[in-house]
Formats: C-alpha cells, sequence, structure tokens
C-alpha cells in the first residue's frame, strides 16, 4: 500500500483541535512519508507546528486543489468521529480526490474500497481501508506467557488518554538506544504507520485475544514488545483492554492518563477512580490471581497538554510521591524516567 516516499495529504476539516483528530495528529506527529499539507479551512494559512506542539512543517490549506499542487499522491483521512462512520458530506471530496488520481488511507469502520472501486482507472491507485482484519486467528490459548522477552502494554484512565503515543515514543527511544524492540499496533494509527498491525476493534469478540497473541509470538525474536493499547477497563464501550491482557501476557503496563480528567471524556458522569485503586484493577486482571504471572504497572505517562509546564511539573511530582513510582509527560519530558529501570 503506501510507500516510503509517497506525497500524502491529510484531511482533518474542523477538527484540528478535536478530540476526533488523533488519526491526523497522530499521523501528523510519526509518519515518516513527507506530508505535503493538511486540508482545514478553518485554520488554512496556518501550520502544524503552529496548532499543536508537533515539531514538524507541514503547511494547512482550504481546498483539495491545493495539496494537489504541492504533490500530494495520497490522502488520509485524518477524522475519527464516533463510531467510525463516514460523514456523507464527505463523499464529494473522497471522489474528487479519486478522480484527481490520489489514493485513499481510511482508518474508519465504514469501508471504501468496494464501494469506490470504479473510480480507480491506474494500477498505481489504491484505497486502503486499515480497519479490515487481514487474517482470521486461532483461538487464544496463553502461549505469551511462555514467551522470555518484555511485554509491555499501554493501558489507559479512558479512551483517547495517550496510549498509542506513549506506546510510540517508548518504541521511538528504544530504538534509538539500539535496544531489540518490537511493536504492536492494534488500532488505525499504529497500522498506518507500521503498515501492519491487527485493527483490535474491527474483530470479533472470539477472535480478539487470539489475533494479539498471534502478532506478539510473531515478534518473539525482540527483547522489548511495546503493545499499543486501546480502551479502559473503565470505559462502558470499551471491550479493548482484556484481550489484551489476555492475549498478550504482559510482564510490564504503563498507565496513560489525561492530567486534566477527573471523568471520563464521555461520559462524563463515569468517575476515574484513585489512581493507586485503577492500577491494582488492572495487575489483579493482567494476573488473574496469578494465573499469567504478576505483571506491574511500572510507569505513568501522563498528558499534561492542558497545563502549564510548571503545573505540569507541579502534578507530576505529586503523583510521584502519591504512587510511588515514576511519572512522565512522553512528549515534553520524554520516555526515559518510566522505562530505564525495566530496560
Amino acid at each position: 500500500m503506501l510507500k516510503p516516499q509517497q506525497k500524502v495529504a491529510l484531511y482533518m476539516e474542523g477538527f484540528m483541535h478535536s478530540d476526533y483528530g488523533k488519526m491526523g495528529l497522530g499521523v501528523a506527529r510519526y509518519l515518516q512519508n513527507p506530508i505535503v499539507g493538511i486540508i482545514d479551512s478553518h485554520n488554512a494559512g496556518s501550520n502544524i507546528n503552529k496548532e499543536h506542539s508537533i515539531n514538524r512543517e507541514i503547511p494547512i490549506f482550504e481546498k483539495l486543489d491545493q495539496v494537489i499542487d504541492q504533490g500530494a499522491e495520497v490522502l488520509l483521512l485524518g477524522i475519527a468521529p464516533s463510531g467510525g462512520k463516514i460523514p456523507d458530506t464527505w463523499l464529494p471530496l473522497i471522489e474528487e480526490a479519486l478522480a484527481s488520481g490520489l489514493s485513499i488511507i481510511n482508518g474508519l469502520h465504514d469501508t471504501l474500497a468496494q464501494r469506490f472501486a470504479h473510480h480507480i482507472h491506474d494500477y498505481k491507485q489504491w484505497i486502503w481501508d486499515v480497519r479490515v482484519p487481514q487474517f482470521i486467528p486461532k483461538i487464544a490459548s496463553g502461549r505469551a506467557a511462555k514467551l522470555t522477552n518484555k511485554r509491555l502494554l499501554m493501558i489507559g484512565t479512558d479512551m483517547a488518554c495517550g496510549k498509542m503515543t506513549a506506546g510510540l515514543e517508548i518504541y521511538r527511544w528504544a530504538k534509538e538506544n539500539k535496544i531489540n524492540t518490537g511493536f504492536v499496533a492494534t488500532g488505525q494509527i499504529g497500522i498506518t504507520l507500521m503498515g501492519s498491525g491487527i485493527p483490535l476493534d474491527a474483530l470479533k469478540v472470539d477472535h480478539a485475544c487470539g489475533a494479539v497473541e498471534q502478532i506478539v509470538l510473531n515478534q518473539k525474536t525482540h527483547d522489548l514488545v511495546v503493545i499499543e493499547g486501546q480502551g479502559s477497563l473503565l470505559h462502558p464501550g470499551s471491550t479493548a483492554t482484556l484481550p489484551l491482557m489476555r492475549g498478550s501476557c504482559p510482564t510490564h503496563m504503563i498507565l496513560c492518563h489525561r492530567a486534566d480528567k477527573t471523568t471520563l471524556r464521555h461520559p462524563e458522569s463515569i468517575k476515574i477512580p484513585p489512581l493507586v485503586d485503577f492500577i491494582t484493577l488492572n495487575e489483579t486482571l493482567a494476573s488473574a490471581a496469578g494465573t499469567y504471572g504478576k505483571p506491574k504497572v511500572v510507569g505513568i505517562a501522563l498528558n499534561t497538554v492542558k497545563l502549564s509546564e510548571k503545573k505540569a511539573q507541579e502534578f507530576i511530582a505529586h503523583l510521584e510521591s502519591e504512587l510511588e513510582i515514576p511519572v512522565t509527560d512522553v512528549v515534553r519530558f520524554g520516555v526515559e524516567k518510566i522505562v530505564k529501570d525495566l530496560l
């Protein structure tokens, strides 16, 4: 699908500063391909590094033809609305992009490849529906527990709280430090970046653990395997964490949490319990009374984007004193503090 030097444009119309824009922002931060522009009429004329703490020059344009003029070859749909549905208002843009010769990366549950197949007339052009599973796994059997490597699972207090970002920052740091490390992508952003993985939330419940187990076993030669987290045990709409625990049999976990939140983002009626209790819950479930070892939360990746640097440092110090484990904001202050003892 996506080749290393293909030029990419991101479609983020109206969602540059929304949690629903995390697909585009994650790709903007980590994708190695050249990104020639972002489509968002609300912020046209600006640059990604002025809108977010992303150390990259990506201009923001109003219209599709402007990114085509910049040499775009691939259009990535960078918005992830609730339920993964493609709004009807996007369809004319998708048709225009395909008519202009662009390929499409779609990370939503609604698929495009069959729907728009008749719009593709060039063998070099394609539509990649990232959330379509690529294999039917066997039922899980706990085999990952027998591996001798370290398996580091990202867990979270909510959806969209930084699990993917924490995992990728740890993976990047480990690779830079010559550690034999693998990354298990379990969502649309990670799969897009890595070129492979499992769309966990698109799998049948019976298949989810087995899919995680299979992809973790495929990385058994790595000394460290970083496993991208999904969902939260706390969220009533998420069933993702338990299959990740059972399939990967983690040896260690990193808890991801938004510093400005005391409730779930949605529904706000659900309060986030004391972190010490939430850590105990995750450790207990991951262990299953010792059946799968005794994995521990070894650090907290705190998302402090809504806090000043001073307030962020104060909150980090408070949590470290309270929980007696290392805490950092992986984007602002790096990951070494929360992984150095592990490695």
